[in-house]
């Protein structure tokens, strides 16, 4: 069953057989995200991480575009008028906290994540995309992390997260030359999972989330955490971690089921308990 169960003017939330999907609406922008689409995807992203019957997570952008970055119409100029306006905005220490808050409910999900990319996804919107646990681009997608181009350093997890991906002297070379990276290049760099033409982009994505959807839940969860802290520990470390999930995973129905299917040489029906 299809519904609309979130929607502001820039932000939606769509669910649809335990796939949400969340999407930044403000086309006319390429989605530039500001403090308050910042906050609503925050709390977007803690909402549905309490929800047992929410599966998969995609992000998207509506239109062309994935996601132009932060909005900074406003910011910026010189003289009176800038000061003006300025009077009327947070300091921007606690206007980074906002992003900053989006960006760690998004890391802190426990349900797989896809990214859908399409356009552009440039500055913190390629590290919102980037920051998904998968991510799947159309033959128009580009990818910068444009910051230096702008007079500032990354954000949204970028520091964080190139390494991770790619490696450290990729990681610079994307974080200091801010050059426009198409999508054939990015996914040879290791960037993305997957180029598909622009027709064939939405199919995937849905296949991908379906068979997500159909996994068993609180076992995709750890081996997501699994993943995400294996570079902050030592293999002893991993396989304590591992043999602790292992012992939560015996618990658990899904894991009764997954065998008796098995046995039975039938698909597994999950139910996340």
């Amino acid at each position: 069953m299809a519904s609309i169960v979130y929607e502001m003017e820039t932000l939606q939330v769509f669910r649809e057989n335990s796939v949400v999907t969340v999407t930044i609406n403000q086309p006319a922008k390429k989605n530039a995200i500001n403090a308050q689409m910042w906050d609503g995807l925050a709390e977007i992203f803690r909402e549905i991480a309490s929800r047992a019957d929410d599966r998969v997570v995609v992000v998207t952008g509506a239109g062309d575009d994935f996601c132009s970055g932060a909005d900074l119409s406003g910011r910026g100029g010189s003289g009176a008028a800038s000061s003006g306006a300025a009077q009327n905005q947070v300091h921007h220490l606690a206007a980074m906290r906002r992003v900053n808050d989006a960006c760690i409910a998004l890391q802190r999900l426990p349900q797989p994540t896809i990214a859908k990319v399409r356009g552009v996804a440039v500055g913190a919107g390629c590290n919102l995309a980037l920051g998904c646990d998968l991510v799947v681009a159309s033959q128009t997608a580009r990818f910068s992390e444009i910051f230096a181009r702008r007079g500032l350093s990354l954000d949204f997890g970028g520091s964080w997260l190139l390494p991770r991906r790619i490696g450290m002297h990729r990681a610079k070379e994307l974080a200091l030359l801010a050059e426009i990276v198409g999508a054939s290049d990015a996914l040879e760099m290791g960037l993305i999972n997957r180029v598909l033409p622009e027709g064939e982009v939405d199919a995937f994505v849905e296949n991908w989330a379906r068979k997500l959807a159909a996994g068993p839940p609180i076992a995709l969860a750890q081996t997501k955490r699994l993943l995400n802290n294996s570079l902050n520990v030592t293999l002893e470390e991993a396989l304590d971690d591992e043999a602790a999930a292992q012992t939560i995973n015996f618990a658990t129905s899904d894991t009764a089921e997954a065998m008796r299917a098995f046995i039975e040489k039938r698909e597994p029906k999950f139910t996340g308990r």
